[in-house]
């Protein structure tokens, strides 16, 4: 259960953990983030290896129950509030891996329920935005990053200069959001946009 194989630049290489071990797949909306965990589900699938996804309810985009990239791409997820909910749907269940999605909108106990679960000699992935509309960390993402044995970090397409995206543009009737809207909105008309770190802009932030 330890083994993880990575490719760079058609070189195979081997990484080798004794046990459980934590990944996290991060990156700007549109970085094909939850492609990726579908991808590495599949592996699982492939491998027979028995797995369980969370997500949190505030996450509606798709319904209830499933988790689903831009490529219409989805499977299965059990809805949850708190992290440690986890282990009671873990309670005699065979599970090898337990993957998590939009990690960023949990609660702060997410990262030690996460390495207690490598402790214990689960596989774990985390999917999640390593940063919110204003280009700082994101919820616990962070120390969830600084726990991870692996990450693997990923890249949108900036629509301004066609650059890498590493930040997310939120958009409010057609303008940037300003720097004290709240990180979670509900009834403003918003949409988001992959930016590089020279287009992404944030009104009403402190400049350092």
């Amino acid at each position: 259960m330890g083994n993880i194989t990575r490719e760079k630049r058609g070189i195979i290489m081997f990484q080798n953990f004794d046990g459980g071990y934590i990944e996290v797949v991060c990156g700007p909306m549109f970085a094909g983030k939850t492609e990726e965990l579908i991808r590495r589900i599949k592996r699982l699938e492939y491998a027979k290896k028995a797995y369980i996804i969370f997500k949190p309810k505030i996450d509606g985009r798709y319904g209830d129950n499933v988790i689903q990239s831009h490529n219409n791409n989805r499977r299965e997820a059990i809805n949850i509030e708190k992290a440690r909910e986890i282990y009671a749907y873990l309670k005699d269940r065979e599970v090898d891996v337990v993957i998590i999605d939009e990690a960023q909108f949990f609660d702060e106990e997410l990262p030690e329920v996460v390495d207690d679960l490598a402790d214990k000699g689960y596989r774990v992935i985390v999917g999640g935005l390593d940063r919110n509309f204003r280009g700082e960390p994101f919820g616990t993402m962070p120390q969830i990053l600084a726990l991870a044995e692996v990450v693997t970090k990923l890249t949108a397409i900036c629509p301004i200069s066609g650059h890498p995206a590493t930040r997310t543009q939120r958009i409010i009737d057609g303008k940037p959001a300003h720097y004290d809207d709240p990180l979670v909105l509900i009834d403003a008309e918003e949409s988001y946009e992959p930016r590089s770190r020279a287009k992404h802009i944030v009104p009403g932030k402190k400049k350092k």
